[in-house]
């Protein structure tokens, strides 16, 4: 709010924004991880992606993991680093789009980093129990995460005076370029990607074996030349209509297509018939999430190094026939299409071996997911920032990667790398195979509306594979029902885990439906009858979809905010 206060636009605020993030929720995310940004910009009347997704390593093949004598890439450590997409993408986005100096898009980030804040709960328990293998294996990760040899409590003032330095020498070099604001950007963005960051990471990662996730210490093979090579890019949106709303997402490098499967699926149901959260409407969401999943785990992949069939998969005649599918009863099997008669590819998945003399922090790190594992909490993993401003500008990003738990800190810099290649799958000839310079399929999914040819709503949340299902939700409880932005972000929230998670060991519960308790007693015994096992989780405890919005006959903007996790905010002036 002070970046748009201070006359500068939605792009200026989310940069700003994403920046203070990699410092105060490092649990969730960091300058090492990546960022799809997916915007309008007034001025030029256009829907645009910028993919802040990094590649793997040029060097990365799957036979080179499999003679490490390993079945998954590892959720954590070196082994699953790709070149961290963040910073590029954000960069990208201010050179084209933003209006301020750099210098004020990273001010509050570096205030605190380099003054404190007061610890978020979340952080202080991953920590405390990473505390083990911070102090024991990942040495530099202890000295970022552990001042003073102990926990940091929740609340307390916790300071990175490391990743602060990082940032003021990007800083630093950017102003001495020569040029105007597009040059510094330029001079900052050289320096992380060909300069001082670069060097670091590829001093780090050549010569140091880590304790990863398979029990074993191993090196990385992510270089500095990887990271020069590497450029954000900046694409054209999927889309498709949904009554009078077009609703644009990322590509199929990201699984953000299974929110426009759904919708296409949905579209031919009665859902305001059916009554928001009734028995027969989760049921049909449910049903028909699991049919756009089960085509995300065939068919979804980076389109530059695969063939992936996006327009038959969003084509009515294929959406028909899986329409279909859908029947009274929950499905017990994973059913992907064939589109255009071919042969769908589900891989499967073989878990590593576990060290059984490994302490309790073995378990956490071998879980792939940004957050500690508790039996009894709900994932809140990753960050999600939605700017409206008054020039008619919208974005939707959702930051990721480079969590404090994925691996250690790179000396002196503050930075740990995004582990997204864990996402991949270790079969020949799948959209989603490992090997060298491919984007892993991220699960990161921001998305924007319009209406009549003018944005309407933007919104995210975090929450890994459950990103497009908590998202839906709201969605559908805004276009069909009727319900105001808030209201909507306090709806009933569900999801099945039908399907294998995106992350390390890939895990999946068929026919389970997790529903919030809040939920009719009656309609959860009615999804029992119809075969569903269903799992409640607490009230308001899944996801955290936060939402702008806009008025275009009125000049208003709107925000909103779930209450859930008690960390989302809705700002508007």
């Amino acid at each position: 709010m002070s970046i748009l206060e201070k006359g500068g636009n939605a792009f200026d605020a989310a940069a700003a924004a994403g920046f203070v993030l990699q410092v105060v929720e490092p649990h969730f995310n960091g300058l090492g991880g990546d960022v799809p940004i997916l915007s309008y910009r007034a001025a030029t009347d256009r829907v645009q992606v910028v993919c802040g997704q990094g590649p793997t390593p040029r060097t990365a093949t799957i036979d080179g993991i499999r003679r490490l004598g390993l079945n998954q890439i590892p959720g954590s450590g070196l082994l699953p680093a790709v070149v961290p997409g963040a910073f590029g993408a954000w960069m990208r986005m201010l050179t084209e789009h933003g209006t301020l100096p750099l210098s004020e898009i990273l001010d509050y980030a570096i205030g605190y980093a380099e003054t404190g804040f007061p610890l978020p709960t979340g952080a202080a328990e991953a920590i405390e129990v990473m505390a083990p293998l911070f102090e024991t294996e990942w040495l530099e990760s202890g000295r970022v995460y552990l001042p003073n040899g102990r926990s940091p409590a929740a609340g307390s003032r916790f300071r990175n005076p490391a990743l602060a330095e990082t940032y003021k020498r990007l800083l630093r070099e950017a102003t001495a370029a020569s040029g105007g604001r597009e040059a510094q950007i330029a001079a900052a963005e050289k320096a992380f990607y060909r300069g001082f960051v670069a060097e670091a990471v590829d001093t780090f990662v050549s010569t140091t074996e880590v304790l990863d996730s398979t029990g074993r210490r191993h090196k990385g093979i992510l270089t500095g030349q990887d990271m020069a090579d590497w450029q954000a890019t900046v694409e054209e949106s999927a889309h498709i209509r949904y009554g009078d709303c077009t609703v644009h997402k990322p590509g199929p490098w990201s699984q953000s297509p299974v929110f426009l499967q759904q919708l296409a699926l949905l579209e031919g149901f009665d859902l305001r018939g059916m009554g928001l959260n009734s028995a027969e409407y989760i049921h049909t969401v449910a049903e028909c999430a699991k049919l756009a999943f089960a085509d995300r785990e065939a068919w979804y992949g980076d389109p530059d190094h695969s063939d992936v069939p996006l327009d038959i998969l969003l084509s009515p005649a294929y959406t028909a026939e899986r329409r279909e599918l859908v029947g009274a009863k929950a499905a017990t099997a994973l059913r992907p299409g064939s589109p255009g008669g071919r042969r769908p590819h589900v891989p499967e998945y073989v878990a590593d071996p576990v060290p059984p003399e490994r302490e309790h922090w073995m378990s956490q790190i071998r879980n792939g997911l940004p957050t500690v594992v508790r039996a009894t909490r709900a994932r809140t993993d990753t960050c999600t920032i939605v700017v409206a401003d008054r020039f008619g500008n919208m974005v939707a990003a959702v930051p990721s990667g480079g969590w404090l738990k994925s691996s250690p800190v790179i000396p002196g810099t503050g930075i740990s790398l995004g582990t997204r290649a864990q996402t991949m799958t270790l079969e020949e000839g799948h959209p989603n195979s490992f090997g060298p310079w491919r984007r892993p399929r991220t699960t990161l999914s921001p998305s924007l509306v319009m209406r009549d040819g003018k944005p309407i709503l933007a919104f995210g949340t975090p929450g890994g594979d459950r990103q497009d299902q908590w998202t839906l939700e709201f969605f559908l409880a805004v276009v069909e029902f009727g319900l105001d932005l808030q209201a909507a972000t306090e709806t009933l929230a569900f999801h099945t885990d039908h399907f294998a998670a995106s992350f390390t060991p890939h895990e999946s519960r068929p026919r389970v439906l997790t529903v919030e308790r809040n939920c009719d007693p009656e309609v959860i015994e009615e999804l029992r009858t119809r075969g569903h096992e269903v799992e409640t989780a607490a009230e308001f405890s899944l996801g955290k979809v936060c939402a702008v919005g806009a008025d275009p006959g009125d000049d208003l903007l709107l925000a909103a905010a779930s209450p859930r996790g008690r960390q989302t905010y809705a700002m508007a002036r």
